[in-house]
Parts: structure tokens; sequence; C-alpha cells
């Protein structure tokens, strides 16, 4: 592994415990299935209405895996770096009885098939740790079948410039949307590294990779809030999220 992704891969597995330790929290919530946000649903609902093979990538706690089963995926494929991550959603998944499955693996190097998925389905959270988002978005499109997409729905990169104000929308000093990496320098991950991808180096890869975008959209609404505060860049004047639908290849 390269320093970022072995500094990050260390902060990660250790931060993953909370999923052991949240588990009763985290079953229900997966039981639930309720977990896409409603700009996932309005682009996802009809690509999940044909029951497609998922594989989602960085997967984390695996909440999501259960949502997209929930709304018509046929089965789920689980991928992180985390073995604490995935073994917990793991067993989360065996406990509900749901066709998701977890693969322990570095992205994008994936043990997976060619053509082994219909839809991939990645984010909140998940591109600020690829450290070469070419390699990514040629790997996506190796693992798609024919007629398969990508499904994006992350943090606007423009959403680690904005302060934490509540009472006015601020550009943080310490933060640059062409800086290359920065710090995390917020609950769970502090310490690792963040990758400043700004919106035209992902839409550019994807492209790149065979893959045309038919949808790229930019909300206000951030997917997290540290603390659950409520910063005034998050009330609705500038973007915090996207969402990018590409294919069919």
């Amino acid at each position: 592994m390269d320093i970022d992704t072995d500094t990050n891969h260390a902060a990660w597995d250790a931060v993953s415990e909370k999923y052991w330790r949240e588990y009763d929290d985290l079953l229900a919530k997966a039981r639930a299935g309720d977990s896409l946000v409603e700009v996932e649903r309005d682009v996802l609902t009809p690509l999940l209405a044909g029951g497609p093979d998922v594989v989602h990538l960085q997967s984390g706690d695996g909440i999501d895996d259960h949502s997209l089963v929930r709304a018509g995926a046929r089965s789920v494929v689980g991928v992180d770096y985390s073995r604490r991550a995935a073994a917990a959603a793991a067993r989360r998944a065996a406990d509900l009885d749901v066709p998701v499955r977890y693969v322990v693996a570095r992205i994008p190097a994936t043990p997976l098939a060619d053509g082994s998925a219909d839809l991939v389905y990645t984010g909140k959270g998940a591109l600020i740790w690829m450290t070469d988002l070419d390699a990514w978005a040629t790997e996506i499109a190796r693992i798609l079948r024919p007629g398969g997409h990508l499904f994006v729905y992350d943090g606007h990169p423009a959403f680690a410039l904005w302060s934490w104000d509540e009472d006015e929308a601020r550009i943080r000093p310490d933060r640059g949307y062409f800086a290359p990496t920065y710090p995390c320098d917020s609950y769970p991950a502090n310490g690792a590294i963040e990758h400043q991808w700004n919106l035209g180096q992902i839409v550019t890869a994807v492209v790149r990779a065979g893959l045309p975008v038919t949808h790229l959209g930019e909300h206000p609404e951030p997917f997290w809030k540290m603390d659950e505060r409520e910063a005034a860049a998050w009330q609705g004047q500038l973007p915090n999220t996207f969402s990018l639908l590409a294919g069919p290849r």
C-alpha cells in the first residue's frame, strides 16, 4: 500500500471497532432498511426494480446494503478494506438472513470477477479515501456487466471547504478546492489523509473509463452532520452532496 492508504487503513480499522460496540443499534437500522436518502431512491428505484446484482464499494457499516435489498436488489456484495467492518456487517447479514456477503479488499484491487455486477453503488464518504480515481473508475468498468450502471452519492467536493459555524456560511482558510490532500480533523478518523477530488476530476475519470454520465446532481443537504450540529453552510445555500449515474456500458 502507498503511505496514505496504509495510514487510512490503520485509522479506519481501529475506528471500525465501533461497529461491534454499536452492533444492536446497527442491527435495528439494517432491519429497518430505510437508509437510502430521497436523492438515492429517486435515481435508483428504476434500476433496482429489475432485481440487479449489486457491488457496494467501501461498504463500511453495511447498512445501505440492506436498504438496497429491500428496494429490489437480488444480491449485494460489500467490499471494504477493514476486516472489523466487514466481519460486523457479515454477521448482521447472517442474523437477518439477507442475500448480502462481504469481501475484504483494497479498492481498486478487488477480487471480483469481470462482469459480476449490474450496478456498482458507492458513496457517503467514499471518494475522499481513493488515491487514484482513474484506477477506481477502470475497476468499476471491469466489474460491471454490459448494460450495467455506476451510482455515486457522496459529499460534494466543496463540502470540505465550508466551516461549521452556525451564524454564517464561511470558507475555511486552511482548505482549498484544488488542494490534493488534507488531514482529516473530524471524528471518527482523526489523523487519516483525505483526498480533495474536484467534480471535474470525478466526472472525467468515470467518462474516461468508458461509462457515459447520464445524471449529475448537486444537493444542499449533507449526508452527515458532525455531532448533529446545524451549520449555516448546510442550510440550503451551498452544495454539500452530489449524485452521479453513469452507464449503461
